[in-house]
């Protein structure tokens, strides 16, 4: 969003998803799902590829599982 100037607004106008929502996806550093439609509105008004938003970490292990 930096990279393009584009607000929480206009992404929210460009995705029809609601500005709240763009907030709290900006804000989360982990994330259990994100859903197809979700992703593909994002890329497509972002104009790049879910790589772009997205990046895989290992799970650290469990401090109870030895």
């Amino acid at each position: 969003m930096a990279e393009r100037n584009i607000s929480n607004k206009e992404l929210a106008v460009l995705t029809g998803m609601n500005a709240r929502s763009i907030s709290r996806l900006k804000v989360r550093r982990h994330f259990t799902r994100i859903d197809e439609s979700t992703l593909n509105a994002l890329c497509k008004a972002l104009k790049c590829q879910p790589g772009d938003l997205l990046v895989y970490e290992e799970d650290k292990p469990d401090s109870k599982e030895k």
